[in-house]
């Protein structure tokens, strides 16, 4: 059993914790998992505890597949209609504001969907546009305002407008024990290798072997971890 699955009270409270704080975290909590029962209901399929924040919005979540401990928070919104669905795996963390969206609210063509590992968190004001297929890794760290796009729009036509031309989808990968950084940008068609570290602020256009540091706009790898 890995050592994320044996964390205790004591790890997640230290000595310098009040009890008077360690209370208040817990009856917050409470209020999560209240709405998490009521909303995994709902779900495809459930395998452990859910957790849900205020404010938190999931549509046709008949579609969503989550593991153990899945964590909602504040006012994030789930679109969960997509072929493949959303599947979550355990532990996983969804920040506050995050919005994953493989297909429009109001309808048109449905998108792929979304695959999220083991303890794996997308940070708070993410946008994942996942109507294309997105697969992110175990253990994948990604920072405040994340975007990931798995489309891009189709614009060889002058004579029509370029919303009418439709768009082009493909696959996005983010693989295990990656760092995604703040206000990264990962575009349509990428490849993350495994163990990647992604600067603040990079926007990352093409695929990045195992192992990379890389920043800038477009990301270039900086050196090699290891090194």
């Amino acid at each position: 059993m890995k050592a994320s699955e044996n964390t205790t009270i004591k790890d997640r409270f230290p000595t310098d914790w009040k009890h008077s704080d360690v209370f208040i975290t817990y009856l917050r909590l409470s209020f999560f998992l209240l709405r998490g029962t009521i909303q995994r209901i709902f779900f495809k399929k459930s395998r452990g505890l859910v957790l849900v924040g205020k404010g938190v919005s999931l549509r046709y979540s008949k579609y969503l597949t989550a593991g153990k401990d899945l964590i909602i928070e504040d006012f994030a919104e789930i679109n969960c209609m997509a072929t493949k669905g959303i599947v979550l795996g355990n532990r996983v963390t969804i920040g506050k504001f995050a919005l994953i969206r493989p297909t429009n609210a109001y309808g048109g063509e449905i998108g792929v969907g979304l695959k999220v590992g083991n303890n794996s968190s997308i940070g708070p004001f993410a946008y994942i546009g996942c109507s294309g297929f997105i697969e992110i890794g175990d253990n994948v760290i990604m920072g405040p305002r994340v975007g990931i796009y798995a489309e891009n729009h189709v614009f060889e036509n002058l004579d029509i407008s370029i919303k009418e031309q439709g768009v082009k989808r493909e696959f996005v990968k983010i693989d295990d024990d990656c760092w995604i950084a703040s206000n990264v940008n990962i575009l349509a068609g990428v490849t993350i290798g495994k163990g990647c570290i992604i600067a603040s602020g990079s926007i990352v256009n093409k695929d990045i072997p195992p192992y990379s540091i890389v920043a800038g706009v477009p990301a270039k790898v900086i050196r090699k971890r290891g090194e």
